[in-house]
C-alpha cells in the first residue's frame, strides 16, 4: 500500500501538466466549434480556411477522446475518481454525444480480453479487414440515445441561427474523421493480425512513429500502443517515457510509476 500511495502522489504532482494540455485542447476545440458554427460564413472567399480548420478540429476531437480515455484509467486526475468521471463525461459529450458510462466497461473489457473474440474493440472474424472491422467498431459504441442528443443540440443550434452546413463542417465531419483516425491509428494498426508477431499476451504493437507524428496521428496511442497496454495508468503525454531499457532507466528518469501488466 505505501508503494501505491507513493505512485499516486508522484502521478498527482505531474498531473497538472496533462490537465493544462487538456484545457488547451478543449478550449481550442470550443473556439473552433462555436466560432465555425456561428461566426464563420461559408463563402467562396473563406473556403480556403475550411479544410485546415476541419483538419485541426478533427485532431482536437481525437484529443477530446484521448482525454476521456485518460479519465477512464484514472491518469487525468490520479486518486480523484469524481474529477475523472466528470471530465471524461464532458469530453465525450462534446466530441460526439457519446455515453462515457457505457464506454467505460467496454474499454476495460478491451484491456482484459485484448485481441480476442471477447474484446469489444476487436473483430475476430475480420482481423485484417479494416472496413468490416470499422463497421463493427462503430456499431459497438453507437446508440440511439447518442443520435437523440445530437439531434437536440443540432435543433438548438439552428434555433440560434446556425446553418446546417456550418454544423456539418465544424462538428459532424470532424467527429466522423476523428472516429476513423482513432480506429486506424489507435485500434486497427496496433491490434491487426500481420506477419510480425505480437510481442506478448497484450496482442498489441506500437507503430514506431517519431515523437511528432505519434502525437499528430493519435496522441501517442499509435506510436506507443503496446506501452499503453503495459502501463495503462500512464497518461498519453507520458507514454514515451515508458519505452525503457532493460533496467527501467527511463521510467526512473521520467518518474513514471511502474504499472506494467495492469489493466
Amino acid at each position: 500500500m505505501p508503494a501505491v500511495a507513493t505512485a499516486i502522489q508522484t502521478d498527482s504532482s505531474r498531473a497538472g501538466t496533462g490537465q493544462a494540455i487538456a484545457a488547451g485542447i478543449a478550449g481550442t476545440w470550443l473556439a473552433i466549434h462555436f466560432g465555425g458554427i456561428f461566426a464563420f460564413p461559408l463563402t467562396a472567399a473563406n473556403l480556403g480556411w475550411v479544410v485546415p480548420l476541419v483538419l485541426v478540429q478533427t485532431w482536437l476531437s481525437t484529443g477530446l477522446f484521448i482525454v476521456a480515455h485518460d479519465c477512464m484509467h484514472g491518469s487525468f486526475a490520479p486518486g480523484r475518481a469524481g474529477v475523472n468521471l466528470t471530465v471524461g463525461r464532458m469530453a465525450l459529450m462534446l466530441y460526439a454525444g457519446l455515453d462515457y458510462d457505457r464506454m467505460l466497461p467496454n474499454h476495460f473489457a478491451h484491456h482484459r480480453h485484448v485481441g480476442t473474440a471477447a474484446d469489444p474493440d476487436f473483430d475476430a472474424v475480420n482481423p485484417t479487414r479494416p472496413v468490416k472491422w470499422l463497421a463493427r467498431f462503430f456499431g459497438a459504441y453507437y446508440s440511439h440515445w447518442q443520435i437523440v442528443r445530437i439531434v437536440v443540440v443540432l435543433g438548438f443550434y439552428q434555433m440560434l441561427g446556425a446553418s446546417l452546413l456550418n454544423i456539418l463542417a465544424f462538428w459532424a465531419i470532424p467527429a466522423l474523421l476523428a472516429l476513423v483516425q482513432l480506429f486506424w491509428f489507435g485500434t486497427f494498426l496496433p491490434h491487426r493480425h500481420a506477419d510480425d508477431a505480437f510481442p506478448d499476451r497484450h496482442n498489441a504493437r506500437s507503430s514506431r512513429f517519431g515523437p511528432l507524428l505519434s502525437v499528430l496521428t493519435c496522441f501517442n496511442f499509435g506510436g506507443y500502443h503496446h506501452e499503453h497496454h503495459l502501463h495503462p495508468h500512464v497518461a498519453w503525454w507520458r507514454l514515451p517515457a515508458t519505452r525503457v531499457d532493460a533496467g527501467g532507466a527511463n521510467m526512473k528518469r521520467f518518474g513514471v510509476a511502474n504499472t506494467k501488466g495492469q489493466a
